[in-house]
């Protein structure tokens, strides 16, 4: 498999996208630029596949690119700590269940509905 990482640098017109030194193609709107490279690729290189390829698209954001890493950091880390959690409660919802607490009660310990108890349990 083959990686390409563009840059994207903002205009007026949208972002142009940048492989080096080389400004490969534009595209108004970021959401579209990795679908817009390979669009590209598949006209300067059509005898090859590209839909297989790994895009990174980099915009050139200035200062905020460091906000936006922390951001990203920060959901992942969350999206890390919900599994735990969620990993951690089914552990707890079963040993509860085996030894021998009724739904409800562990609901009270878990401070949950008995429902959710349920789903964790057969989850």
């Amino acid at each position: 498999m083959t990686a390409v990482t563009i840059t994207a640098k903002r205009w007026s017109g949208g972002w142009e996208l940048w492989h080096g030194d080389d400004v490969w193609t534009q595209v108004a709107t970021l959401d579209r630029a990795e679908q817009q490279v390979r669009d590209y690729l598949d006209t300067v290189e059509e005898g090859t596949d590209h839909d297989g390829w790994t895009i990174h698209v980099v915009p050139e954001i200035g200062h905020l690119g460091d906000e936006v890493a922390v951001a990203r950091q920060a959901t992942a880390d969350a999206a890390a700590a919900t599994e735990a959690a969620a990993r951690q409660a089914r552990r707890v919802a079963r040993h509860l269940r085996e030894a021998g607490y009724s739904v409800t009660d562990s609901a009270a310990i878990l401070g949950i509905s008995r429902g959710r108890v349920s789903q964790l349990v057969n989850g």
